[in-house]
C-alpha cells in the first residue's frame, strides 16, 4: 500500500507542478511584458527562468517532502497521506506563484531600465557571421 501511496503522490504532485508551471507561464506573458516595459525579449527570457526555477523548487521540495513520509497500511491512511502531501505541495506551488508575482512587480521596470542601459549587444547576424568566417577560415587550414 506504501507503494501505491507513493506512485499516487508522485503522479499527482509532479502532474500539477507540470500544469501550474505551464499555465502560468502561457498567461503570464502579457503580464510579465508589461512589468518590464514592453520588452519582449527580457520578458520571455524571466518567463523561461521562473518556470525552470518553479520546477527545480518544487519537484525538490516533492522528493523531500517524499523521503520524510511514513508507512501506508490502509485505505484511509492511504486518503490521508495523499490529502496532506498532495495538499502541501498545492501551498508550495502557489506560494512560489505569489512569490514570483511581488518580486516581478516589484523590480520587474527596474531591472528593465537597468538591461536597456547596459551596453548595447552585437546583433546575432554579425556575431554569426564571425563565427562562420572563423569556421570556414579553420576549414581552408
Amino acid at each position: 500500500m506504501t507503494l501505491l501511496a507513493y506512485s499516487l503522490y508522485l503522479i499527482l504532485a509532479i502532474g500539477m507542478t507540470i500544469w501550474v508551471a505551464w499555465t502560468l507561464s502561457t498567461n503570464g506573458k502579457i503580464y510579465l511584458i508589461r512589468c518590464f516595459g514592453h520588452d519582449a525579449e527580457l520578458a520571455t527570457s524571466v518567463n523561461h527562468l521562473l518556470v525552470v526555477g518553479f520546477y527545480l523548487v518544487n519537484l525538490g521540495f516533492i522528493a523531500l517532502a517524499l523521503s520524510a513520509a511514513g508507512n501506508v497500511e490502509t485505505a484511509p491512511e492511504l486518503m490521508r497521506f495523499l490529502g496532506w502531501y498532495v495538499g502541501l505541495a498545492v501551498l508550495v506551488l502557489g506560494g512560489m506563484h505569489f512569490f514570483n508575482m511581488g518580486a516581478v512587480t516589484r523590480h520587474g521596470k527596474k531591472v528593465a531600465e537597468w538591461v536597456h542601459n547596459q551596453a548595447p549587444v552585437p546583433e546575432p547576424v554579425a556575431a554569426e557571421r564571425a563565427v562562420a568566417r572563423t569556421r570556414s577560415d579553420s576549414l581552408l587550414d
